[in-house]
């Protein structure tokens, strides 16, 4: 390798000038096979992990990365997903963790990471590459029991992953001391920024030792994180090997038009499933909302699809179950919202769907980066109705490039919408019109709007009924007559009765009290005995 030339503007090697960089990019990418992991200065037993795990070149983030790091520099890496930033900055750790040993509650080295599941993952990449070393590494994660984790702190870890939330959780019970912390690692920066966790990574900062290492891992950079890289890292070396949000030209993109209901959606994604048959391997289908992913999930498994589901509200134990069935092949598709879209390592991927565009354009650039890893071919589709046209402008603003529609471009989705919609107008109006038949108002919109050619038949229908259920029908009409006539001379005798029974105080012998009739029980006709006072007495 050649040697780059020397910063002009600064003494010290961390300042590097815009151009340099430019430099070291031209250099990584343009001879990526004539460097190997050797020439890192990684340790000897870490190149033996490598070597064992079937690597020997390192990915342009790797070998622009690993030398800075393992000199202690701060490192602000830029690089698209699927490239191996995790290994970036897992392998430099190992190799300077050799030296040192961890003591309880204080941790040697810090890793954040946005969700459960990338923890995770990090976790077993330090398994992976570490297996020739005697490094604890305590994981903190939400879901989990909080006396398995404090056991863990409690021995001494060399390695502490965790998210921000429970990092902070065992910090405020005693448990954890942060001032032994050599190296703070913040990985998938833009989406700490996304999930709200700047203000508890602030904090956590504060917390650890001004002299640290800080190394900052992300594939996308807004203006934001750009800030905050100037409050928490010091004289930071940039690697950039691909263009800040770039997608990877291994994965072909492309855009389905669809009616903007549901079900209408779900309809389009099982044609798009049908239509790539067996060359899905396995897929991840994106959704923005958890409800979406419950409800798209159960109509996949109800038309006879080899589905799963996975979303934040779900428990810990059966996230990573599902995460294990999706990698083991035991699940062709997994329904996932975007907790599953940022660095999950799961190679095998053929296919991502989106079936709902996603808000922020930064997540499309993680949610086809699932497919198309390690040199691999894939193939993304995104379904987009007419609501959608401001995301799909944003997201093609942020590649930079046109994606390709499949079946005609975004000008015939109105006559989609019109000519889905249509159908079920008018069954609405349908059923409107009957429910609103019943009753008398209904029964005459139904003669107002009924057919003419029916009233004939029905007059028809009338004048030649048999003779006889006309009779009947007479009589039944004359009986009515009569007894609403019986009914209405019945108040007159009802009221002279109450009138004389009125008076049945009058007359010793009149009638029973009204209330007991025949039925008056003996003990009330006993007339009381009468006690004569006299005034003597």
């Amino acid at each position: 390798m050649r040697r780059l030339p020397k910063p002009r503007n600064s003494k010290d090697s961390h300042n590097v000038s815009s151009d340099d960089k430019t430099e070291v990019l031209a250099e990584t990418t343009a001879e990526p096979n004539t460097v190997t992991f050797a020439d890192l200065g990684l340790s000897e037993k870490v190149l033996s992990a490598v070597t064992d795990a079937g690597y020997t070149h390192p990915t342009p983030i790797q070998a622009g990365a690993i030398p800075h790091a393992l000199e202690g520099k701060d490192v602000l890496g830029i690089a698209q997903t699927g490239t191996g930033k995790t290994a970036a900055f897992v392998l430099p750790m190992i190799t300077r963790l050799e030296k040192g040993r961890a003591r309880a509650r204080m941790p040697r080295t810090l890793i954040l990471e946005p969700t459960r599941e990338l923890a995770a993952q990090v976790e077993e990449n330090f398994v992976k590459y570490g297996k020739n070393h005697r490094l604890t590494v305590a994981l903190l994660i939400g879901g989990v029991s909080f006396e398995e984790q404090e056991k863990k702190l409690q021995r001494g870890a060399d390695v502490l992953i965790a998210t921000p939330g429970r990092l902070l959780d065992h910090f405020e019970r005693g448990k954890l001391l942060l001032t032994g912390v050599e190296t703070f690692v913040i990985d998938e920066a833009d989406r700490m920024l996304d999930m709200g966790f700047i203000p508890d990574i602030e904090r956590i900062a504060k917390l650890i030792p001004f002299t640290r290492q800080t190394l900052f891992f992300s594939a996308t950079m807004p203006p934001e994180i750009t800030k905050l890289t100037e409050q928490f890292l010091h004289a930071p070396v940039r690697v950039e090997v691909a263009k800040a949000a770039s997608t990877a030209t291994t994965v072909t993109q492309a855009l389905v038009k669809s009616n903007s209901k549901s079900w209408d959606k779900r309809a389009t994604l099982r044609r798009l499933l049908e239509a790539e048959g067996a060359e899905i391997q396995n897929a991840i289908i994106f959704c923005n909302r958890k409800v979406d992913v419950s409800e798209l999930f159960r109509s996949l498994v109800k038309h006879g699809y080899d589905a799963g589901a996975l979303h934040g509200d779900m428990d810990q134990r059966a996230r990573m179950a599902m995460l294990s069935a999706f990698r083991d092949g035991k699940l062709k598709l997994l329904v996932a919202s975007d907790v599953a879209a940022r660095g999950l390592d799961i190679p095998e991927v053929s296919h991502v769907f989106n079936f709902d565009v996603p808000i922020h354009s930064e997540d499309y650039v993680h949610r086809i980066g699932r497919t198309g890893r390690a040199g691999r071919t894939g193939k993304s589709f995104t379904i987009v109705t007419r609501s959608d046209t401001k995301y799909l402008d944003a997201i093609e603003t942020l590649i930079a490039r046109k994606i390709d529609w499949l079946d005609g471009d975004i000008s015939t989705l109105a006559a989609v919408d019109t000519e889905s919609e249509a159908p079920r107008s008018r069954g609405r109006e349908r059923g409107r019109a009957s429910s609103s038949g019943r009753g008398r108002r209904g029964s005459e919109q139904k003669a107002a709007t009924a057919p003419k050619a029916a009233e004939p038949a029905v007059v028809e229908a009338e004048t030649t009924a048999p003779a006889a259920e006309v009779e009947e029908k007479q009589s039944r009409r004359d009986a009515i007559r009569a007894e609403n006539a019986e009914r209405k001379a019945r108040p007159e005798r009802r009221h002279d009765e109450h009138k004389r029974s009125r008076d049945w105080r009058r007359d010793d012998d009149g009638p029973s009290p009204i209330g007991f009739g025949d039925d008056i029980p003996a003990f009330m006709l006993i007339e009381p005995p009468v006690k004569n006072v006299t005034q003597g007495e």
